[in-house]
């Protein structure tokens, strides 16, 4: 697995969008909002050019200096596992809701919300853990947490 340069903050920053906007989807009632997440994170995903809460962070939050980087180097590879699992969870949960199931389709949102919170506020990823594990497990294209992570 190949390791690289991951700035930390600029995955906090994508874990507090993800957040405020299903969040505030759910206040106001307003499936669009966590729809609109799900395309973000597929579709920085599939195109990591297309990234929006990464470009803003890179674009607006870093150069206005709200958030300072913090970089490791380790593999990115777990990371976009879980954005893509979180956007496909969204996805679900979207589309549950636009086919008129609220409760069961904000339900399935939360679980995104309280995964979300678990990364930004205990630094625990729930995409990562799977990722390892799948790779764990000798399913291909996955690897298990090497010693130097």
């Amino acid at each position: 697995m190949k390791n690289s340069m991951v700035d930390l903050s600029a995955l906090r920053f994508n874990q507090i969008c993800i957040l405020s906007l299903v969040l505030l989807g759910f206040v106001l009632n307003q499936p669009a909002l966590p729809a609109g997440v799900a395309l973000v994170l597929l579709a920085g995903s599939i195109m990591p050019e297309l990234a929006l809460f990464k470009l803003i962070y890179r674009h607006v939050i870093k150069p206005l200096g709200l958030m300072r980087p913090h970089t490791v180097i380790e593999s990115p590879a777990p990371h976009e596992f879980a954005q893509m699992l979180g956007g496909t969870v969204l996805a679900v949960g979207s589309g549950i809701l636009f086919s008129g199931h609220g409760v069961a389709g904000w339900s399935v949102a939360w679980c995104v919300v309280f995964l979300a919170a678990a990364n930004l506020f205990f630094g625990f990823c729930a995409g990562c853990f799977v990722y390892y594990q799948l790779g764990r497990f000798g399913v291909p294209g996955f690897h298990p947490r090497s010693s130097e992570e």
